[in-house]
Formats: C-alpha cells, structure tokens, sequence
C-alpha cells in the first residue's frame, strides 16, 4: 500500500474522526507509513463555513510527536499540515516550517478567492463557472509566484469538484497558460504536487488534479508527487492509490515520493 499523505483528523474544523481509529484503520487497510495533515486556514473568512478552519498548534503538535515515537519503529507516521493559502496571507506563513520544526511535511492549498470558497454555491454566483475555473487558477499562480514554505501543492483544480457541470465544463487548453507557469514555478522552485484521490468518491471520474494537468507536470519535468486521500473517515483512508499509480506509471512518473522533516525522499512506483 502507498502511504497516505492527506488526512484530516479531529483536529481538522470539519472533521470528527478521532486520531487513533484513523490510524488503527490505516493499519487495517495494510498500510505502513502514513501523514496526518489537518487543516489551518490562516484568517479563513467569517461567516461562509460552519466550522473553524484554525488550529490549536500546541495540543496537535504534542499529540502527533507523542503518537509518532508511541508508534515507531512499526508503524510510520510523519506530521504534517495543510496550509489553506490566500494571497493576502503569504508573507504571515513564509516561516511557519521554522517556527514549528517537527513538521515533516506541508500540504499548500487554495480554499478562498476573493473571500468566497468554492464549496459553497455563492462563488460561482459571484463568477459563473469558467470565468471562477480562471479567477481560481489565477489565484494559485499567484500564490506559488510569492510562496515557497511548502512541499506539495494540493488539490490543484479542487474548484472542479464543486462547479456547476463538474469537469465537463473544463478544458485545460483554455487554461493551458496559467497551468504551464503554475507548474513551471512550482517545479523551479523545488516543490510538488500531489495525486488526490478525493475527488474519485466525490463522485467524479479523475483524482485531482486532472490528468491533462499530471501529463503537463510530467512533460514539463515535475517528479515531486505524493498520494493523498483527503479523507475525513475511517472508510476512504488509501482509496483507490493502485489505480492511481497506473495512472502515475502510464504518464512516465517512475517514483513518488515520502517526506521528512521538510525534504523528499523517492520511491519506486
């Protein structure tokens, strides 16, 4: 089994699983290695979600370096974040892997364009549907432009899952300029993206980002990518990463890739 780069816990404003089912279900489910990487949204606008998107450092940070020397040497688990990114909030984060140096990993995000979020039906309100796909792009080319206290970037067309027609509305030749300097800087930069495999029992028919956006990455040079699940259970830790890695394979990647302390290690697919 692949190790799972993206999970939420009760730590995470919009999720109630407790840690340890997590990992016992991890367990259960063959894997090895896993990262818990809960959210913080830094300044996630009032008033759009019903739930906090912030994070109490202290009782996460102990309870997942507790848990890891706990679990070792049997089973892996590595401590990680996900950081919901806006461009107003770049330069509050730009350290935050030196303030908190028991981070192993960091997932970088967009969740929030212009105060609205994706999820919810008012941001295509604000946008319509293509016009909010380019408004959404031009956000995270943005953001990788001016951020680099990262090691993955998530979820990199998280907006498709929530348009009005989905992907069926989506042709990265419409988007192809924003996607090549997207990756082209993330790549020169030294970082990654990941395969999410969220959007798959979200209903749709490619794990994010799509796979025209994974060829480009491939094409364009980018080896950094992890497997992430987004899940928020017990039930969806790992799903379907044996499709994705022959997906990964037929598109010519050869390794994914682990972390510690801030830096990859490659694995052979």
């Amino acid at each position: 089994m692949y190790p799972d780069y993206h999970l939420h816990t009760e730590f995470s404003g919009d999720c109630k699983t407790p840690i340890r089912d997590l990992i016992s279900s991890a367990k259960e489910k063959g894997l090895n290695e896993i990262c818990i990487t809960d959210h913080y949204d830094h300044e996630f606008p009032e008033g759009i979600a019903q739930c906090s998107f912030d994070l109490d450092f202290d009782s996460y940070f102990r309870t997942l370096s507790e848990l890891k020397e706990e679990l070792a040497p049997d089973f892996t688990l590595k401590i990680g974040i996900e950081q919901g990114l806006m461009p107003s909030t770049c330069e509050a984060l730009s350290d935050f892997s030196t303030r908190y140096p028991m981070l192993d990993f960091i997932i970088c995000s967009t969740h929030v364009v212009d105060g609205f979020d994706p999820y919810y039906p008012p941001f295509f309100e604000k946008w319509g549907e293509k016009a909010g796909y380019r408004r959404y792009f031009e956000e995270i080319l943005y953001i990788v432009q001016h951020f680099t206290d990262y090691n993955v970037y998530g979820h990199l067309d998280y907006i498709l899952r929530y348009g009005p027609t989905k992907a069926d509305n989506f042709d990265i030749r419409e988007y192809m300029e924003l996607f090549e300097a997207i990756l082209k800087t993330i790549i020169q930069n030294g970082k990654g993206i990941e395969l999410n495999t969220g959007s798959l029992y979200r209903g749709m028919d490619f794990p994010h980002p799509h796979s025209a956006v994974l060829k480009l990455y491939k094409e364009l040079g980018g080896e950094i990518i992890t497997f992430g699940s987004d899940a928020h259970d017990t039930v969806h830790i790992g799903y379907d990463f044996d499709n994705g890695a022959g997906l990964l394979k037929s598109l010519g990647f050869k390794y994914y890739c682990t972390f510690e302390k801030m830096k990859p290690e490659f694995v052979k697919l």
